[in-house]
């Protein structure tokens, strides 16, 4: 079993970044892949980012490509997100969960993060 914790979240203006993390606990770490959601006010949970176990795969979600980058530290049990760009309609609570498979349906991730709350104003 693992337990995640997120974290990095903030309040920032439009244009600015920010990097979000998320520490692991738990053995095999390494051997999971690992995805990012959001779950903004009034709105399903949404995929963001995933990465395979070991660091060498991505996927995005088409409303953040090209400004988010995830990316995987199997050293240091950590999987983070950097975020450039920032919109207003990124504004969410981002959690960070365990993937069965590298995948963005949702039911696929099993362990969750607390999430971390992104607010971007304009």
């Amino acid at each position: 079993q693992l337990h995640l914790v997120d974290s990095g979240g903030g309040l920032v203006q439009a244009g600015d970044s920010l990097r979000l993390s998320c520490a692991a606990s738990g053995r095999t770490f390494g051997s999971y892949d690992m995805g990012w959601f959001r779950q903004a006010p009034g709105k399903e949970r949404e995929f963001v980012a995933g990465i395979n176990w070991i660091g060498d795969s991505t996927v995005y979600a088409d409303s953040v490509k090209g400004r988010f980058t995830i990316s995987k530290d199997n050293v240091k049990n950590t999987v983070s997100m950097q975020m450039n760009s920032l919109k207003p309609e990124d504004t969410a609570v981002y959690y960070c969960a365990v993937a069965r498979t590298l995948t963005t349906t949702r039911r696929n991730y099993d362990y969750w993060g607390q999430g971390t709350q992104v607010t971007v104003s304009s």
